[in-house]
């Protein structure tokens, strides 16, 4: 069954056009099998999700991988917004077995000097996956820690075992603003670490203390949006310096890249398409929750069936129509009857039937904007993947075909006055 995640809508300001930097635990902690079927394993196969599914929902951000053992700092992937590179980078490593201790600190050195020089414009984050109870450093963490707080750089620990003094302190000196569940949690299992790593996909709000003490001012970005050629024989591109025939010619420069988002190596131009702004512009402004659907308002309705995939909805079993009638909710004679008549105690208010975890008990959900009802399939599809109501999408092509309709009739009856003139 889907899950149905209710989540804050609220429009906030968001660094859409992030920097993040993964750090590994490629310690012997990792190779613990709490985490089927370790955590090593595991965690090179949420990395694998975890690559898609960011680059899915910020096309034109950064992602840098560094892994840490035997008290040093690697670089696995370096920065950079091909998802390609990063997955075969990552499955490099199911080849080589973790050993040795973590060492937070060169990790966050290294996260910090590829972050140092990145645009103003952009989010400065780290997210740590780590699975030890120690960490082996060369000096003082607490000064690497005040590097990155001056450096606004962000810090989200997820913990495999339990939690570490030294993390906390993390989390807590680079958020200020935010609550230590958001910034620094411990998987519980299999499927709650999935679901800490896919938070991560989320541009992270922009605090205003952050924007005051930076001096950080709404600017605009420029941007380019080339088409897709093909050339009638190979040319070198500019970004790998191979042949090809299809490509993308710079909106500034007219210098060929392969693929988009990217960022004109010639004259640092970022170009994108159209599509990848779409695709990020629903965290700005998120798909409002749809909310339950109780029996009396699906009864009153006349929608019998799913708007999205047309699939019919269940139908009321008598049993429950009778169990509500006669229990939660009803106006039952006999209860009545009981409740005042002289002697004997009233009956409890009846209370109504309170749906578990956001799921209907009538099996539809309803967006309170243009009112269809909707399966829990299409719910979860429509807030997760295409980030839009399909009713409310229907409403407006209807609105506006009629508007267009309206105006070509406009448009024959000038014809037609003037055939007659």
């Amino acid at each position: 069954m889907q899950r149905r995640l209710l989540k804050d809508t609220t429009p906030l300001q968001r660094g859409i056009i992030r920097r993040l930097l993964l750090i590994l635990d490629l310690s012997t902690a990792m190779s613990e099998k709490d985490l089927r079927p370790t955590r090593y394993l595991l965690t090179l196969r949420y990395t694998t999700a975890f690559i898609i599914e960011f680059f899915e929902q910020n096309p034109f951000s950064q992602l840098g991988i560094i892994g840490t053992r035997d008290g040093l700092a690697l670089t696995i992937s370096p920065l950079s917004g091909n998802p390609n590179d990063h997955i075969a980078n990552t499955q490099k490593l199911r080849d080589q077995e973790p050993k040795g201790q973590p060492s937070l600190q060169n990790a966050l050195d290294m996260a910090r000097a590829a972050l140092f020089h990145a645009p103003t414009h952009t989010t400065r984050e780290v997210l740590i996956l780590f699975g030890s109870l120690l960490s082996s450093d060369p000096g003082d963490i607490h000064t690497t820690i005040s590097a990155l707080v001056s450096s606004h750089i962000t810090v989200q620990i997820i913990g495999l075992a339990a939690q570490v003094a030294i993390c906390q302190t993390l989390a807590n000196r680079t958020n200020p603003s935010l609550p230590l569940s958001q910034t620094y949690t411990v998987a519980l299992n299999e499927q709650h670490y999935r679901d800490l790593f896919m938070r991560a996909t989320t541009p992270p709000t922009t605090p205003q203390s952050t924007k005051e003490d930076s001096g950080v001012q709404s600017s605009l970005l420029m941007m380019g949006f080339p088409s897709r050629i093909v050339d009638p024989s190979p040319t070198l591109c500019a970004c790998h310096s191979r042949p090809t025939r299809g490509g993308y010619l710079c909106s500034r420069c007219s210098s060929k890249v392969c693929s988009l988002p990217t960022q004109c190596p010639a004259c640092g131009l970022t170009l994108i398409l159209s599509t990848h702004l779409a695709r990020s512009y629903h965290h700005l402004f998120p798909l409002r929750n749809w909310k339950e659907v109780r029996w009396a308002r699906a009864s009153a309705s006349n929608q019998n069936c799913c708007f999205g995939c047309q699939i019919p909805f269940p139908e009321r079993l008598a049993s429950s129509h009778r169990r509500q009638s006669s229990g939660a909710g009803g106006q039952n004679h006999d209860r009545m009857a009981l409740g005042t008549s002289r002697g004997q105690p009233k009956a409890p208010k009846a209370q109504p039937v309170a749906s578990k975890d956001g799921v209907s008990e009538s099996g539809r959900y309803e967006c309170e904007n243009c009112g269809r009802f909707f399966c829990i399939d299409c719910d979860v599809f429509a807030h997760e993947v295409v980030h839009n109501c399909p009713g409310c999408q229907s409403r407006e092509g209807m609105l506006q075909a009629q508007a267009d309709g309206a105006a070509g009739d406009g448009e024959i009856e000038v014809l037609v006055e003037g055939q007659k003139d």
